[in-house]
């Protein structure tokens, strides 16, 4: 895949929707929630300060973690992927390794 968003946007791809609860119970396909975390695989270029015309750096770096809003992006399918195309303020933060 060689895909580069632009400008402010951020392609994130999905993590895997759970298959199993906690308990061990299987999850049919239409009782699968999508997961609210993914991982940061391209990043543009930052937005844009007008008054100095310097690009203002990403919060996030490419192969964070990260969870987003329920409804937030564009999904696109690219090379049958299927990928979100975000801002960083559909961001809310990165989870962090211990």
């Amino acid at each position: 895949m060689n895909v580069r968003p632009l400008g402010d946007k951020i392609l994130v791809k999905r993590a895997e929707a759970q298959t199993k609860t906690d308990s061990g119970i299987y999850l049919p396909e239409s009782a699968k929630d999508k997961p609210k975390e993914g991982k940061v695989v391209a990043l543009g270029s930052g937005i844009l300060n007008k008054e100095t015309g310097k690009y203002i750096p990403f919060s996030v770096k490419k192969g964070d973690r990260v969870i987003f809003t329920s409804y937030s992006g564009t999904e696109i399918k690219i090379d049958n992927e299927e990928l979100l195309v975000l801002t960083e303020d559909d961001i809310l933060g990165v989870i962090e390794k211990d």
